[in-house]
């Protein structure tokens, strides 16, 4: 069997940082970095600790870091942080008092900045995985996509590189497609009968946001991912739904086309592109609305 090919443009635009993943004045710190995909998740998974996690390990989080980190949105930002708290090289494992306070969008973004700069083409997905419970629901979730040159486009999840605290029955740095559905392909199986949407978001014991909108909003923020414009998870812009019974066929029609262009690893990027710049439901304005779940809602412009 032939090996996969990657066409040169699209290598060449996933190698290069975007300004989100961009490590700016903090670059020399990536030196002495590995630059295999698996030890650089381990680098990543051991500067970080998910806002849950404090409860789950049994670490204590201060308020202000709970409240504050994982509004970071940059690398350079968040590398800032990181070293301010232990100047040591990235590839030191941190106390969890020294770590940064994230959530799974900042272990991929760490991760996707890293391969950038070790030269593997990578991305952010945005979706909905099924091995964080055992009742087959989907919680939201954002892992990596990377280029094998053997294998072609593969998932990673970086929150998972840890094996005495993430037991799986898989390889983290090759998560089944059938354990993570990138939006698309979720927001496709719901809209065929083949999935209850009801089975898809955060299912949490307050305000728990599950359904078709949820997902409808996730799909818009992979299409982002796609194009390069990695946005913290809770931010709102364009067409879309804050329930159920908000959705119209007009939404779910937008959704139909985007996810069309997403659903798979072989994305084509050019119609992703086409359709990212050109409509105004889904493309990514100068200023969202940040609905920060410590801080409350914030008009944010972007860099």
């Amino acid at each position: 069997m032939p090996a996969p090919r990657l066409a040169p443009d699209v290598a060449a635009y996933y190698r290069e940082q975007s300004v989100t993943s961009d490590p700016g004045a903090h670059a020399g710190l990536y030196a002495e970095l590995p630059r295999d995909p698996a030890e650089l998740a381990r680098v990543v998974r051991d500067l970080i600790l998910h806002r849950v996690e404090g409860r789950h390990f049994g670490v204590p989080i201060a308020e202000d870091r709970l409240r504050d980190d994982a509004e970071t949105r940059y690398v350079d930002d968040i590398l800032g942080l990181i070293v301010a708290r232990d100047g040591r090289a990235l590839s030191c494992r941190r106390e969890w008092s020294d770590r940064f306070i994230g959530i799974c969008r900042d272990f991929t973004l760490l991760h996707v900045s890293f391969l950038r700069h070790a030269g593997i083409p990578a991305r952010l997905r945005s979706g909905f995985a099924d091995y964080f419970s055992d009742d087959g629901f989907h919680w939201d979730h954002v892992v990596t996509e990377y280029w094998d040159d053997a294998r072609g486009w593969l998932l990673a999840d970086p929150q998972l590189a840890d094996p005495e605290r993430y037991a799986v029955d898989f390889d983290p740095m090759d998560v089944p497609r059938d354990r993570f559905l990138v939006a698309g392909r979720a927001w496709q199986q719901i809209r065929a009968g083949e999935a209850a949407a009801e089975s898809f978001g955060l299912a949490l014991e307050e305000h728990p946001m599950i359904g078709s909108w949820f997902v409808a909003g996730n799909v818009r923020l992979d299409l982002a991912a796609l194009n390069k414009a990695e946005t913290l998870l809770w931010d709102i812009w364009g067409t879309g739904a804050g329930s159920e019974s908000e959705m119209t066929d007009e939404i779910r029609a937008l959704y139909d086309r985007a996810a069309a262009v997403t659903a798979g690893p072989d994305v084509d990027v050019a119609a992703a592109r086409e359709l990212f710049t050109t409509d105004d439901g889904l493309r990514t304005p100068p200023t969202v609305l940040s609905l920060a779940p410590f801080r409350g809602p914030a008009q944010v412009t972007l860099r």
